[in-house]
């Protein structure tokens, strides 16, 4: 498929799962713009190689002022978004009675939040030009729940709950709204929480393999290639009548 002359923006897109993302839909020709802290320098090289135009904003998409001025420079230098993709999030592991409550308060706002204001903002012009594709990565614990990851798990709830509303709101013209719920993808969030059973003095390999082993009966990861083709088919004309879905890609978990 191609995308040329679409414009797509990828929130925490300088690294794992936004950069495999927009890696994917540069290849299929659309210009790219990048979000996400620090010097962005080398993955704009990277997505260059594809010929499309890239941009970076370093919005922090929990102000919902960046995020306005991310849209703004959006159209100001590409014309709009006509594909976004609510990527950015953040994570933090701890019972509720001991959840830090700043912790909370700014997963809320990363993780679900800022999907609305992005796509509250992506909207209009979408409506305008008669086509877009939103794309929420919400997660698998969107659809179920684990210890430790009240907010985490209640934000990507919430963002399923957004994409069934825009769904619906959008049903009847050439606008789609989606969620895509990966299992484990083995990204900086993850390496984390296996680290974290490693430094208890096993084996790293089998720090891996029992946190697979736990939810993901393929016992292996999901990666960001994989779920930069599935952001390609909820953009592409076979994917026009996926409205409002929540589409599980888990290596089983959500199957046992």
């Amino acid at each position: 498929m191609s995308l040329k002359g679409k414009t797509a923006l990828v929130t925490g897109s300088t690294s794992g799962i936004g950069l495999g993302i927009a890696l994917g839909l540069a290849r299929a020709g659309a210009d790219l713009i990048l979000n996400g802290f620090g010097d962005a320098s080398a993955v704009l090289a990277e997505v260059r190689q594809f010929g499309g135009k890239v941009g970076h904003h370093p919005a922090d998409v929990s102000d919902p002022a960046q995020i306005a001025e991310m849209f703004a420079y959006a159209e100001r230098e590409f014309g709009g978004v006509d594909i976004l993709v609510n990527n950015a999030g953040i994570q933090h592991v701890a019972p509720v009675e001991e959840f830090p409550v700043e912790r909370w308060d700014s997963i809320i706002a990363i993780n679900l939040s800022s999907v609305f204001h992005s796509t509250r903002l992506a909207l209009p012009g979408m409506r305008a030009k008669g086509w877009g594709r939103i794309v929420n990565i919400a997660s698998v614990h969107g659809l179920v729940g684990s210890v430790g990851k009240a907010a985490y798990v209640a934000a990507k709830h919430g963002v399923i709950g957004l994409t069934k509303v825009v769904g619906l709101e959008t049903a009847t013209g050439n606008v789609t709204c989606n969620a895509i719920c990966p299992g484990w993808v083995l990204t900086p969030l993850v390496q984390k929480q296996i680290d974290d059973r490693a430094a208890g003095g096993v084996d790293p390999q089998q720090a891996q393999h029992d946190l697979l082993a736990e939810k993901q009966p393929s016992l292996e990861f999901v990666t960001p290639p994989q779920l930069g083709e599935l952001v390609l088919f909820l953009c592409s004309e076979a994917g026009s009548q996926v409205r409002g879905a929540a589409w599980n890609i888990d290596g089983g978990w959500l199957a046992q």
